[in-house]
């Protein structure tokens, strides 16, 4: 018996309207449906540069010549199809809790292929935990997602995280700059915001978006706890009291507006989101404020 898809038909057609956005100007094939910075050929007119030797003479603006009599350049504005790649945290933290962070974040996921889809957009889906794995090409149009949603799906979380080591996989892997959407709790022991800065400076435009569950933030436990790692195994002995409840939410919170501003710093966005906030009430509201779909 088939499985219960990520996404019903309902969901999906409330997507239709939508777009995926990015701030910078990226060098990319000409297709898609975002309005680039960059001159170039196209048809919507963008403005005008003075002509330099080597310049296309079917670009002059020869009623500008006739009435000024200087050559001046048509610039046009180009419509790119810019590299988006989806990173999709499947490491074991993604797990704790019932696993609604990783459920959360593989619909999420396909919330955003699908959009790509019927823009013509291409995405290239990772999965990734302490590697680079599970390549997941999501491009061709929307009767595409069925297969996508299926692998998506497919998917399974476990083993540690290394962003630095990912970073360093997606780097060495593709040359060509774009907008890298990342979906994950953000823990890792080694820290991730040297990494993640390390792909801002590589050119890249940031998306991060950070699922969380309720327990991430405000554990619910009182007493003497012993806590296991869901990723290295390892255990810690503590006494949890309200008071050690609101330092562990203020540094978690904290440590939110870290990569939050980290995002902010080089040009990219950031929301946080915990597992209870509705899909949609996430897409519509906080993904569409800060300018990452529209």
């Amino acid at each position: 018996m088939a499985g219960t898809p990520l996404l019903d038909r309902e969901f999906l057609e409330k997507l239709e309207r939508l777009t995926i956005h990015w701030q910078k100007s990226f060098p990319g094939l000409v297709g898609g449906h975002n309005k680039s910075r960059l001159p170039g050929a196209g048809s919507e007119f963008l403005d005008h540069r003075n002509f330099h030797y080597g310049d296309d003479l079917r670009a002059i603006n020869w009623n500008a010549y006739l009435r000024l009599e200087k050559l001046f350049l048509k610039m046009f504005q180009v419509e790119p199809r810019v590299p988006v790649r989806m990173l999709v945290d499947l490491s074991a933290s993604m797990t704790a809790y019932g696993g609604g962070k990783f459920d959360y974040a593989r619909k999420l996921a396909a919330s955003l292929c699908y959009v790509g889809l019927v823009r013509l957009d291409s995405i290239e889906v990772h999965g990734f935990s302490n590697h680079l794995g599970h390549r997941i090409s999501s491009t061709g149009g929307r009767h595409r997602f069925p297969g996508v949603m299926d692998r998506l799906a497919a998917l399974a979380a476990e083993g540690p995280t290394d962003y630095m080591a990912v970073t360093r996989e997606l780097i060495g892997s593709y040359s060509q700059r774009g907008l890298v959407v990342i979906i994950s709790d953000f823990l890792d022991d080694r820290g991730c915001e040297r990494a993640l800065q390390y792909l801002a400076d590589f050119g890249h435009e940031l998306m991060l978006l950070q699922i969380w569950a309720d327990e991430d933030r405000t554990p619910p436990w009182t007493g003497e706890l012993e806590l296991r790692d869901a990723e290295t195994g390892a255990d810690l002995k503590l006494d949890f009291d309200d008071e050690a409840r609101r330092r562990y939410t203020h540094a978690f919170d904290e440590y939110a507006a870290t990569i939050q501003t980290m995002a902010h710093r080089s040009g990219g966005r950031y929301a946080g989101v915990a597992t209870s906030q509705s899909m949609e009430s996430l897409i519509f509201g906080d993904l569409i404020r800060l300018r990452g779909i529209a």
